[in-house]
């Protein structure tokens, strides 16, 4: 009863965490003359991994780094395939064209960067400075960027025009409302996790399958909220950019620092290196063909993306349980489901191609 009752609560700090976070953001990148794109890929985004830092850095510092790395390539599996299908569900997501043209492309290149990292069976520190110092170095690159853009496009008069109402248009108040949002979510996401491992651990379930798919999928849920907020409230940029920025957070971030703190590094269980890092690998490049279709995720790009979830963590499920019908599951999944699905992206994508050079 006492889990249920903190699940409970942390589910409802989400909610209003993520509206008061959303709000705040949206304002004050207006407000700074920074584009809504770069605030969901920082500000949004580096909050609302707050969650994944917490669980991992305490998980590490607790020698359960099956935990720190199950949680940050379980978030961003979940990040992509959940978060992004089920707000494309509640309505198509438009695509800023420097998400397609640079910070996909960042994403996939560091999630390529962490697996070779992760081939010799685990993160020294030294891995873990070099991809934390890339993290600073790319948050730097894209304030710059933004500050230039806006400047280059003279916005003051839309700037002016879309801060709206007057409560949520002074600085303290949208700094106010950042910051009560963020607590919110970070206790939110602490409650409704450790609610979500006990139940876990009373059916038996390993630490990385606990990992890979209860606290990534817990610790994700600002991400959730936040997301699909913003593709209630129209700020589709944030509600997408959160999501690639979360990714590219989790990885040179959530496991840079949990690296570089522990003095033997982290270790990653073979079952990792050979299954789920190259699915996140895979779920990334997979953005790009999806992002490049239009401009737009669609809603039946949404549906693609929310049946993969569950397929994949059906697999996971059954891997933890060593379940009969394990291999027959493997097999269908890995000769007939995902090269089905590899083949409709690469189809759409080829006439999309096509279609703009005739159009040029």
């Amino acid at each position: 009863m006492i889990a249920l009752v903190v699940f409970g609560l942390g589910l409802v700090a989400l909610v209003v965490g993520a509206e008061l976070l959303v709000r705040g953001a949206s304002k004050l990148a207006l407000s700074f003359g920074i584009s809504p794109l770069v605030v969901g890929l920082t500000v949004v985004a580096f909050g609302t991994g707050s969650p994944e830092l917490a669980v991992a850095i305490q998980a590490a510092i607790s020698d359960q780094a099956d935990i720190t790395v199950g949680n940050v390539v379980g978030s961003n599996i979940f990040n992509v395939l959940f978060i992004l299908g089920l707000s494309a569900l509640i309505t198509p997501l438009i695509i800023n064209r420097q998400l397609i043209r640079q910070e996909v492309p960042i994403m996939v290149g560091t999630s390529l960067l962490v697996a070779a990292l992760a081939w010799d069976g685990s993160l020294s520190r030294l891995d873990g400075s070099l991809l934390v110092c890339l993290l600073a170095a790319y948050t730097g690159f894209l304030i710059v960027q933004s500050r230039r853009q806006e400047a280059a496009s003279d916005a003051d008069e839309p700037i002016a025009a879309e801060t709206g109402s007057r409560w949520d248009s002074k600085l303290p108040v949208q700094i106010a409302l950042i910051l009560v949002g963020l607590v919110m979510l970070v206790f939110g996401a602490t409650w409704l996790v450790e609610a979500a491992i006990t139940f876990a651990r009373l059916f038996g379930v390993s630490e990385m399958v606990i990992g890979l798919t209860i606290v990534a999928a817990g610790t994700s849920l600002p991400e959730v909220a936040t997301s699909i907020m913003a593709a209630i409230r129209g700020q589709r940029d944030i509600a997408v950019g959160n999501v690639v920025g979360s990714n590219t957070f989790n990885l040179l971030g959530v496991l840079g620092v949990s690296a570089a703190v522990v003095p033997g590094g982290l270790s990653i269980a073979p079952a990792m290196t050979a299954f789920d890092i190259p699915v996140m690998v895979a779920v990334a490049i997979a953005c790009l063909p999806i992002f490049f279709t239009g401009n737009l995720i669609a809603r039946w790009e949404g549906a693609l993306f929310l049946a993969l979830y569950v397929v994949y963590t059906i697999y996971l499920v059954m891997a933890a349980q060593q379940h009969d019908a394990l291999s027959t599951y493997g097999f269908v999944l890995g000769t007939v489901v995902l090269p089905l699905c590899a083949l409709t992206i690469a189809v759409i994508t080829w006439r999309e191609w096509r279609a703009r050079r005739r159009m040029h």
